[in-house]
């Protein structure tokens, strides 16, 4: 995948390391909205987001089965201020993306995701994003 980057303004930045959930929305194939709660990181460096789940949840089957094609948008609130990350997304579980998925999640929500056998990350390379009170 390749990395798409985008310029956030340093509150911006400051509120993607705050420990808050977020909405991540992806399409089922039927075109029908799927949305979930997670966790997510955001690397402001490569303007890569990633999301740990299992290889078979929706949110995982659904960006498998867009292929190339496959947009998601990640939404994270915090009362009146809000940011979403949106961009093409795959999954994988090679191991040294899944290890950097962890290690990152760890420092943001200062514990370990949970792991299952079939953990993957879906990582989301954000070339739009959009923004509220920030």
């Amino acid at each position: 995948m390749s990395r798409a980057s985008v310029d956030l303004a340093s509150a911006a930045r400051a509120f993607l390391t705050r420990p808050h959930p977020a909405t991540f929305t992806t399409l089922r194939p039927d075109g029908t909205p799927h949305v979930t709660p997670v966790r997510f990181t955001y690397d402001a460096t490569t303007g890569l987001a990633r999301v740990t789940t299992r290889a078979g949840a929706r949110k995982a089957r659904n960006v498998d089965a867009a292929g190339p094609a496959a947009r998601v948008a990640l939404c994270q609130v915090d009362g009146f201020r809000w940011i979403t990350l949106e961009g093409p997304a795959t999954v994988t579980d090679e191991p040294s993306r899944l290890a950097e998925a962890v290690r990152r999640y760890t420092v943001r929500y200062r514990a370990a995701p949970p792991t299952p056998p079939d953990l993957a990350v879906v990582e989301i390379a954000v070339d739009r994003v959009l923004s509220l009170n920030l």
